[in-house]
C-alpha cells in the first residue's frame, strides 16, 4: 500500500469515527445540534469520507458528504452569525 493509498483510507476512517462520534454525543446530550464542536465534527468527517469516496470511485458517497459538508458549513456560519449579534 502506498503512503498516498494509506492517507486515504486514514482520512476515511477519520471521518467515520469523527462523525460517529459526533451523533454519539448527541445521542447522550453532551452536545446539541447547533452546538459548534457538533458541526465542526461533522464538517472535518464529511471531508474525510469524501476524499475517500471519491478515491474509491463511490461517487453518490461523495456527493452525499459534499452536501452533509455545506449543511455544517452552512450551520457553522450561522452560529457565528448569532454569536456576533448576541455580543453586539
Amino acid at each position: 500500500m502506498t503512503a498516498q493509498e494509506i492517507a486515504v483510507e486514514a482520512a476515511g476512517w477519520g471521518g467515520a469515527s469523527l462523525i460517529l462520534l459526533a451523533y454519539l454525543l448527541l445521542s447522550m446530550g453532551k452536545l446539541t445540534g447547533q452546538s459548534a464542536a457538533y458541526q465542526w465534527m461533522n464538517v472535518v468527517g464529511a471531508i474525510g469520507f469524501t476524499i475517500n469516496g471519491w478515491w474509491h470511485g463511490a461517487l453518490p458517497s461523495a456527493a452525499l458528504n459534499v452536501i452533509w459538508l455545506g449543511i455544517g458549513g452552512v450551520t457553522l456560519w450561522r452560529i457565528r452569525k448569532r454569536s456576533a449579534a448576541n455580543r453586539a
